[in-house]
């Protein structure tokens, strides 16, 4: 008699069901603010219902998942480049970089365009990623724990420079916008910048098993006849462009590059084209959260993206910290 074996649910079917979630999170996020936006309202026909959701809140949620995908995905490219997974755009210089860069434009050219902005803003990070990568080579042992804390120190650096030069230009309250994530200034023809992000990180999934395979090591790629500083230079691009224009259209979202590709690996291992889909997944998702909370903790007003998702990404960063040292000793 043949014995019937219970089957498990596809990841497939999985990444569905995930998907679902983000999408359902959208929607509570189309109706969560200070301004009543309502189903029947919108089913009535009402125009400033209607206005209201087409200028500001589905440009918002469109901001918060695009973000939350690319810093997501950005954050496991660099994990995978470095081999350590306690590092992340926020964590290595490569945020403070593009922010420098910012305020050097904004200082130099006061009318400078959007994009020229951005542009500025990815030549500084590129400049402070592999600027780290180069202080990251010269180290004598590649500790575990080592590694984010020099990405700090050189982030806190940076950081250091451009607000120096931030007070002595009185621009530290731009500055602030800048540092600290926040989508309450989201409005239709002032985040489509972001749908770059989106060509990037798809980008970043078309090179999945190249990043994959350049995570193992120079020698190992080599010998599969791979052009390891050539992978490398691509991602560097990816985490830089990304990192810069997320800073430029919405401000830093810190940790999330971190956490999420380190919750990822757990379920689903180090494989990058496995991993990339359950990523973008996480992140939006994790942003979305955090922004309904944002928007919620104090209504009717609002804290920023930023903060909260500070909070909670280094309570779970200090666990994830904790926990390696606990099993290294």
């Amino acid at each position: 008699m043949a014995v019937r074996r219970s089957k498990k649910p596809s990841e497939t079917l999985w990444l569905i069901a995930g998907t679902i979630l983000v999408g359902l999170l959208a929607v509570v996020s189309l109706f969560v603010g200070v301004s009543d936006v309502t189903l029947p309202q919108l089913l009535a026909g009402e125009p400033e219902a209607w206005d209201l959701l087409w200028i500001s809140r589905v440009p918002r949620t469109l901001a918060v998942i695009l973000a939350g995908t690319a810093v997501a995905v950005a954050g496991l490219i660099m994990q995978l480049m470095v081999r350590n997974r306690f590092v992340e755009p926020s964590t290595v210089g490569t945020v403070e970089s593009a922010t420098l860069g910012i305020l050097v434009i904004t200082v130099l050219i006061p009318a400078a365009p959007i994009m020229l902005k951005m542009g500025v803003a990815s030549v500084f990070a590129l400049g402070g990623t592999a600027l780290f990568l180069a202080v990251l080579g010269r180290l004598p042992a590649r500790n575990t724990l080592l590694v984010p804390i020099v990405g700090i120190m050189l982030g806190g650096v940076i950081g250091s420079v451009t607000t120096f030069f931030a007070y002595k230009y009185d621009l530290l309250q731009t500055l602030s916008n800048w540092m600290i994530g926040d989508f309450s200034g989201v409005l239709r023809g002032r985040y489509e910048l972001l749908w770059i992000v989106a060509a990037l990180t798809l980008a970043g999934y078309l090179a999945a098993d190249r990043f994959t395979v350049a995570g193992l090591g120079a020698d190992f790629t080599t010998n599969l006849g791979m052009n390891h500083k050539a992978i490398m230079r691509l991602g560097l691009v990816l985490v830089s462009l990304i990192s810069a224009v997320v800073v430029t259209t919405v401000g830093a979202v810190p940790f999330l590059g971190l956490i999420v590709p380190n919750i990822v690996s757990l379920l689903f291992g180090d494989n990058l084209r496995r991993a990339v889909p359950w990523t973008a997944l996480f992140g939006a998702g994790f942003v979305l959260v955090c922004d309904i909370i944002g928007r919620t903790i104090r209504f009717p007003y609002e804290v920023p993206v930023g903060m909260v998702m500070s909070v909670l990404g280094a309570t779970i960063f200090l666990a994830l910290l904790l926990k390696t040292r606990k099993r290294n000793a």
